[in-house]
């Protein structure tokens, strides 16, 4: 792996300390109310799973892959799939998203979530790439890291489904896949 990762980022320790400031910004915010946390598959599994455990509030869990990437480049189109159990109709619903890129797939996912008419519609983001313009009608509530704009791996984000085990978020070095 050592020959893969250009920079460390955001070390495990960062990410776990984040995690717990923001599952605290999470709990004060949504005080007395049920939360629904939808993870977007696969990416998002690490944070949503760091995140809910600092979280001090009774917290529904659902799954929702969407998926525009292939390799390093956005295919331009969004498939989604559902694996909900209940409805999300009149719940306050905060969308785990492991990273703002583009904004595509997470545009496309908020419009087919507020068919469903949740009570509220949130998004917390691990990561945010700060130089990428988007056209997010919906800007996340939460934030953990702004990154710059850069192919990271780790901590859930892939790279042809490979590295979402390490517990970093690393730059890909450029060599590995072509950029």
């Amino acid at each position: 792996m050592k020959g893969i990762i250009e920079e460390v980022l955001i070390t495990h320790s960062e990410i776990k300390k984040r995690c717990k400031e923001l599952g605290e910004e999470v709990t004060k915010d949504y005080a007395g109310k049920r939360l629904v946390l939808v993870c977007l598959l696969k990416g998002s599994v690490p944070f949503t799973t760091e995140l809910s455990l600092n979280i001090n509030l009774d917290v529904e869990l659902e799954f929702l892959r969407a998926s525009s990437y292939n390799g390093t480049n956005s295919k331009g189109e969004v498939k989604i799939d559902y694996f909900f159990t209940d409805s999300l109709e009149g719940k306050d619903v905060l969308i785990v998203e492991d990273i703002i890129d583009t904004g595509l797939t997470l545009d496309v996912v908020v419009r087919e979530l507020k068919k469903m008419n949740p009570k509220s519609l949130e998004i917390i983001a691990l990561l945010n790439k700060k130089d990428v313009k988007t056209d997010l009608k919906l800007k996340p509530k939460y934030v953990g890291f702004d990154i710059p704009n850069k192919f990271v791996i780790g901590f859930g984000l892939d790279y042809n489904e490979l590295y979402r085990n390490l517990n970093f978020i690393g730059v890909l070095k450029k060599e590995v896949y072509g950029g």
